[in-house]
Parts: C-alpha cells; sequence; structure tokens
C-alpha cells in the first residue's frame, strides 16, 4: 500500500493527528510504516516494497508527504515507524528546535543539491545584482550557501559551515541578493529569479535533472548530506527496521539507484 500526504508546514499539526488513527491500523498486522517525500525515497522505498521486501519478510507500507516537517513530525507522534527524505544535519537541527528525539539508522543516498536558472546556461555568466533563491530551512539554507561559495560567488564567516545564514555573507563581488523560500516553492519560482539552489528531491519533481540541467551541482566527495533512514530513539533495534535497512544498503537497491536516476541521485558505497 502507498498512500499520500500533501501538508504544508503550518498544518503539520493537524496532519500528523489525522495520520495517528492511519498509522496505528496500519501497524495492526506488523506492517512497517515508513513516511517519505515522492522522489527519490517514495520511488526507492516502492521498488524494495515490490521488489524485495516479501523475500525478507518485511511489510512495507509507505506514506507520501510533499514538505519537510510532516514527516517528523508524524514519526514523534507514532503514526510512522520510520521516515527516508532527510540528512543528518536537518535532522538534528529539527531535533534541537523541536525537542524531538529522533536518530538516523543507516545513509541511504545523496541527492546533490544543484543550482538552477531558466535565464542563464552557465553560473559564470549570472548577472551582477542577480536575485538568487535558496531553502528558508536553517540547514539547506546554509547548505544552499556553501555550495555558492565554492564556486567563489560569495564568501562567508570562517567556521559557519552549513549553519550559515545571509548574515555570514563576507563578500559578495556580483552584490547578488539572496531570496529565502519556502524549499518546495523555488522550482516554481525560476521565472521569477536569475538562479535558485534547490534541493534534490524538488528539482527531480519538477523535472529537472540534477545532471543535465543544472548549473552547479555538489560533489558527492566528503559529502555529509546523505539521506538517511531516521526512527524514533530506541526503535534502531526493531527488526522491521533493521530489515529495511539492510535492503536499503542492498546491491539490488544501489543498482536501481544508479539505473534509475543516472547520477542524479547517487547511492552511498557499502562499507
Amino acid at each position: 500500500m502507498r498512500t499520500s500526504a500533501t501538508a504544508a508546514a503550518a498544518g503539520t499539526l493537524a496532519l500528523a493527528l489525522g495520520l495517528t488513527a492511519c498509522g496505528a491500523d496500519d501497524r495492526s498486522d506488523g506492517a512497517l510504516v515508513v513516511g517519505a517525500t515522492p522522489t527519490p525515497a517514495g520511488e526507492v522505498l516502492t521498488y524494495i516494497q515490490q521488489n524485495l521486501a516479501k523475500k525478507e519478510g518485511l511489510d512495507l507500507r509507505i506514506t507520501e508527504f510533499t514538505d519537510y516537517v510532516t514527516p517528523n513530525t508524524a514519526l514523534q507522534e507514532g503514526s510512522l515507524d520510520a521516515n527516508l527524505y532527510q540528512h543528518t544535519p536537518y535532522l538534528e537541527d529539527f531535533n534541537e528546535s523541536k525537542k524531538t528525539d529522533l536518530v538516523p539508522v543507516t545513509e541511504v543516498y545523496l541527492p546533490p543539491m544543484g543550482v538552477y536558472a531558466h535565464k542563464v546556461k552557465d553560473i559564470a555568466k549570472l548577472p551582477a545584482g542577480a536575485t538568487v533563491g535558496v531553502p528558508n530551512d536553517t540547514t539547506n539554507e546554509g547548505r544552499a550557501l556553501q555550495l555558492l561559495a565554492s564556486k567563489g560567488l560569495i564568501g562567508l564567516k570562517k567556521g559557519v559551515g552549513g549553519t550559515a545564514t545571509p548574515e555570514d555573507i563576507t563578500s559578495n563581488p556580483k552584490k547578488l541578493t539572496v531570496k529565502a523560500l519556502e524549499p518546495a516553492q523555488l522550482p516554481r519560482s525560476l521565472d521569477d529569479l536569475d538562479a535558485a539552489v534547490i534541493n534534490n528531491n524538488y528539482a527531480l519533481d519538477a523535472d529537472l535533472s540534477p545532471k543535465e540541467d543544472a548549473i552547479l551541482l555538489e560533489s558527492s566527495k566528503g559529502n555529509p548530506y546523505n539521506n538517511v533512514l531516521a526512527v524514533k530513539k530506541g526503535d534502531k533495534d526493531d527488526p522491521r527496521v533493521r530489515k529495511l535497512a539492510k535492503l536499503l544498503r542492498s546491491p539490488e537497491v544501489k543498482k536501481f539507484i544508479e539505473d534509475k536516476y543516472k547520477g542524479s541521485v547517487l547511492p552511498v558505497e557499502a562499507g
């Protein structure tokens, strides 16, 4: 079973409460209910559900979300058993700000963040005074700014890392205007922006190819932003969770990711 839930951040509590009963019903027969954004997490989980789960004796149920807040709220409140859509820095920031106790189980893949534009085809040709959209959540905003800094478009205070904000910009040779927007809104705003730094799943949902369409793309080498399977603290040793973690790191899933996404999503290497 693959269900779908759509919510803006402002409506997260109501939706999470609504999912609680559904999640409890789904688990009455021992199913593992996992929340995910549609692409690529939902597609990876659906591949496992349709091809691998039965052999492992795993009844996998998938609930899809289109925002970054509700899957963690639902996991904390118990209507999900696990989720797959976020990297560890985001998870840690969420725990600190929302007083949750969610933990990563295993790294699965890297969805590289990229810069996209309708108006220019080369990052070096981004015009002076350009407006660049970035995600407005704390960790992804910092990640986006780091990507811009990697090409010298801006300079950042030493040591700020993934916590960087626009206030940490120390040099801005092209006098760029950085505009923070909801992550899901960024692809729809490309006509109104000179460029936007877009999370991978929202780029794919908008039929943007990170490999082909991004004018600047993150490198996977040494990248801390691998997406993780996450659970509530104390649930890492749930046998169902361990089965899913094993499947997510299996050669079959690695090949599925490589074949389907062709470099737009990068599987985490075993080891």
